[in-house]
Formats: C-alpha cells, sequence, structure tokens
C-alpha cells in the first residue's frame, strides 16, 4: 500500500485529519464519482478505509472502479446517478490520520504534519507559523502566518524552504527580503 504523497496532499481540518483527495466530478450517469488523489498511488485513495467529508459528517467507502487521465473513478453507496455525484463535486475526502503508516525518514512527512510549526528564516529568527499548504495548481506553496499583520506565501522548494524539521517543530525558510521585513505589496 502506497503512502499519501507529502508533495500535493492539501492541509487537513484538523490534525487528526488528512485530506486524501477531493471529487472532481461526475463521470457517466450512473453515479460513478471522478476523484482528485492526493495519494502516491492514486488507486489507493480507498485502501484506507472509509473517507469522510470536512466536517465529518458524512462517510464515503469509496468502491474504486479505474483510473481516467487525472481522476479516480469510483462508486459511493446511496450515489445512484449523475445528478447525485455532481453534487459532490468539490467535497474533500478525509482520513484519520492514525490510519496512514508513518513515513520512513526524515525527509518524508504528511503536509497536514506542517500545521503549526515555528517558521524561522537561516539566523534562527522567528517570522511565524505555518498556517496552512496551499496548490492552485502551480506548484506546493507555504503559507506563513506572522505574529502580526497579514500571511503571506512561500514556494515550497528546497531553496525556499531549505529544512523542515518536524521533529524539532520548526521550518526554515529564505524567503525574498521584501517578505522577511514586510514591505511585499508596498510598491
Amino acid at each position: 500500500m502506497a503512502e499519501p504523497n507529502a508533495q500535493s496532499m492539501p492541509t487537513a481540518v484538523s490534525e487528526d485529519r488528512v485530506c486524501l483527495g477531493v471529487v472532481a466530478g461526475a463521470h457517466g450517469v450512473r453515479g460513478l464519482v471522478k476523484i482528485k488523489s492526493f495519494t502516491a498511488e492514486p488507486l489507493d485513495i480507498g485502501a484506507y478505509g472509509p473517507l469522510s467529508d470536512a466536517k465529518g459528517q458524512r462517510q464515503y467507502d469509496p468502491t474504486i472502479k479505474g483510473q481516467v487521465k487525472e481522476t479516480v473513478l469510483a462508486a459511493f453507496a446511496g450515489v445512484t446517478d449523475r445528478d447525485q455525484a455532481q453534487a459532490l463535486r468539490g467535497t474533500r475526502l478525509y482520513v484519520a490520520r492514525s490510519v496512514l503508516p508513518e513515513p520512513e525518514d526524515e525527509e518524508e512527512f504528511y503536509n497536514a504534519d506542517l500545521i503549526g510549526l515555528r517558521v524561522e528564516n537561516n539566523a534562527g529568527e522567528e517570522l511565524g507559523s505555518v498556517k496552512a499548504m496551499h496548490n492552485f495548481g502551480g506548484g506546493d506553496l507555504l503559507e506563513v502566518l506572522p505574529p502580526e499583520g497579514k500571511s503571506w506565501l512561500l514556494p515550497f522548494t528546497k531553496q525556499a524552504v531549505p529544512l523542515v524539521d518536524i521533529k524539532a517543530g520548526r521550518v526554515v525558510v529564505d524567503p525574498p527580503q521584501e517578505v522577511e521585513t514586510g514591505e511585499a505589496g508596498s510598491g
């Protein structure tokens, strides 16, 4: 069983749940849904047990039917037609963090594990904390919430984020000077 891909997983709703995918829409007329999977092996989205919505109020136990391009095709119990499947579009699918395998080495982690970590620059000065991880299609972004002021985004690359130390509870970043000094967008 492959573990979720740390590079593309969005933020968890809470520390004890991790988002494994999102319903992308309906497929056909018999209630199949297309799921954008955030697991390393897309078809493994159903391998971790029942999934739930963001509020944890509705459970989904997907029956995986196959894969089309970048999406996984699945059936959900009770979803029997295209309209029902389409109504689920945008639903994020979560699983309990406890059912996921632990990363095998220090270089691996779940993006959800970053939320709340202290953010420091290379000199050890605290810049804030990790508020969220985002991916709007152009790559992963780290959202940093400073002690005061508005949050800011930083590309989640080795150059911009040279160190992630989960055990020490910190992320070291190398932001552009205008971000670090709070001058971004002031021009």
